[in-house]
């Protein structure tokens, strides 16, 4: 599973032209970048503020609200992505996060 190349395509409002796209070597750097990307928004939120902490509720809130989120994994067994749903990616950051707690 190690080096799977995962694009991350999300859309932050209705509005067509916030759509977007971050680009990763691996499903574990892509829910780091997913984190990072939430941690830059409480930053920009609470600018005052220099250490802060968030529960995994508050980051699905954070995916929930973004009008779209969705990843491509590539699989080399069959050479090509494979699509994956808002749903997954909460999975896969919550099994992050995990592991960045132990």
């Amino acid at each position: 599973m190690a080096n799977r190349h995962t694009i991350i395509l999300m859309q932050t409002s209705q509005n067509r032209a916030t759509r977007t796209f971050m680009d990763f070597e691996s499903i574990t750097q892509a829910m780091g970048g997913i984190c990072a990307l939430y941690e830059r928004k409480l930053k920009e939120l609470n600018p005052v503020i220099r250490n802060f902490s968030y529960d995994i509720v508050d980051l699905y809130n954070f995916i929930d609200g973004l009008a779209d989120m969705s990843a491509l994994v590539y699989d080399h067994s069959i050479h090509a992505y494979v699509p994956h749903d808002r749903h997954w990616i909460k999975q896969r950051t919550f099994q992050h996060l995990q592991k960045l707690a132990r």
